[in-house]
């Protein structure tokens, strides 16, 4: 049988556009809850153990990881829209020589990234507020897991890659198989050889390499690589610098204003820090149609502004913005009837069951904003204004949370996040009103 012919169609430039936000932010929540769904696999199985400290661990190592997640969400960010919109202009050969660009790019930073954390590991939990035993593990987990940060972002780049030719259902397929992975091991590995906590960290560094292998076949399936061209390397570097600087630094604002939430809750015990843990891994599974938003909408912008159909761009703001409504409205409701489920699978009581349940019944609220940010970063990404999601995410990290979270903290661990949540509130709202602005300029224009 021959091979498939490129697919190189600009395909969203034609059709309804709901339908394609609906369809692309799905199926890429479905592949970006599967990597993030690794991560909660592992602490649903960890909690079994019963030892709060080690459950801790987890959520300090997982600050660190989300760091590392980050960066490649924010490289994968860039990779799209400059190969979406190659390929939307019809350029199907530079699409090509970028797309092979890419995947060097994001190796190398992911190695220099990755590897280059290890030596830091114990100051930098320290930093969050982890001590003892709990520092220990953490430190021991991560000193595997760091290095594998290299297969974590070519997976995540052979998935971005797939959705910028508009295969949405290749580019999901790439993070599920590592998600199956992962919830066949780690019993295997943490219960059946008691390897334990070992055992999780062991369960991720196979869990990446299945991503890297899937998500490389499907990018040879599609013929999407063109030769490596060594002095192209420089010039496409610059050229997905341009979003992809950005969007990395966009995205890394994020866990910095997660740093600072986990150092504001470390003060309240184990117990606090094992409930915000639990939330820190479900919030990406329950709410994965938002985390989504800005990668999965900018392939659909991006080919519609390189094809000139201004028009579209504009319907395609408003139509992300009404999916993500009705996205983080059905996420609360289930979060908020099954909060007692989600209680009692992660055997907690006490501190971390009183947080998880103020989560789900009414903190999950503050998605709305979140989800309105992620929109405007996806305007902003692919309308040639990057720079503007970076200042708002930076302002949400920062001015957003920092002060927010610090007058919570005198009152409890609820509080924190309390007050965390109505920086988000504030900063959606600007982000959401500035975008339609520019989007408004460009209709002027047109």
């Amino acid at each position: 049988m021959p091979p498939p012919a490129p697919a190189s169609t600009a395909r969203f430039v034609t059709g309804p556009l709901f339908r394609h936000v609906a369809v692309m932010s799905t199926t890429s929540a479905i592949g970006l809850v599967a990597v993030f769904i690794v991560d909660l696999i592992n602490l649903f199985y960890i909690s079994r153990l019963g030892q709060q400290e080690i459950a801790a661990a987890v959520g300090f190592a997982g600050v660190v990881g989300f760091f590392h997640t980050s960066l490649c969400i924010g490289l994968t960010i860039g990779i799209t829209a400059v190969v979406a919109r190659t390929v939307g202009a019809g350029r199907v050969l530079d699409a090509r020589r970028l797309a092979t660009s890419s995947l060097v790019w994001m190796v190398l930073l992911a190695v220099w990234i990755g590897s280059g954390t290890a030596p830091f590991l114990h100051p930098l939990l320290a930093a969050l507020g982890a001590t003892g035993e709990t520092e220990r593990l953490a430190a021991r987990y991560l000193a595997i897991t760091v290095h594998t940060l290299p297969l974590l972002g070519m997976g995540m780049a052979c998935s971005a890659l797939l959705r910028s030719v508009g295969d949405a259902r290749g580019a999901m397929a790439v993070t599920l198989g590592a998600a199956l992975v992962t919830a066949v091991l780690d019993p295997i590995l943490i219960f059946g050889l008691h390897m334990g906590l070992d055992g999780a960290a062991a369960t991720s560094v196979i869990s990446r390499s299945m991503l890297a292998a899937v998500g490389l076949r499907g990018v040879l399936r599609h013929r999407m690589l063109g030769r490596f061209d060594r002095a192209s390397l420089l010039p496409d570097a610059k050229l997905l610098a341009v979003v992809a600087g950005p969007a990395v630094l966009t995205n890394l604002a994020t866990p910095v204003g997660a740093a600072f939430v986990t150092h504001a809750i470390a003060q309240f015990g184990h117990a606090a820090v094992a409930g915000q843990a639990i939330i820190d891994r479900v919030t990406p599974v329950a709410f994965g149609m938002i985390y989504a938003l800005s990668g999965a909408v900018g392939p659909i912008l991006a080919q519609n502004l390189g094809a000139g159909q201004f028009d579209r761009v504009r319907q395609g703001l408003r139509d992300s913005l009404l999916f993500m409504v009705i996205a983080v409205g059905t996420a609360w409701l289930l979060l908020a009837l099954g909060q007692n489920l989600l209680v009692q699978a992660f055997s907690v009581d006490g501190e971390a069951a009183y947080l998880i349940r103020m989560f789900c019944s009414w903190l999950a609220a503050s998605f709305f904003f979140a989800g309105a940010l992620f929109v405007a970063n996806a305007a902003f990404n692919n309308l040639d204004k990057p720079l503007w999601s970076t200042g708002f995410n930076w302002a949400r990290a920062t001015l957003g949370t920092i002060p927010f979270a610090w007058w919570g903290a005198h009152y409890s661990a609820v509080g924190v996040l309390a007050g965390a949540a109505v920086g988000t509130a504030i900063f959606g709202v600007l982000a959401l009103v500035v975008a339609h602005q520019l989007v408004g300029r460009i209709g002027a224009k047109t």
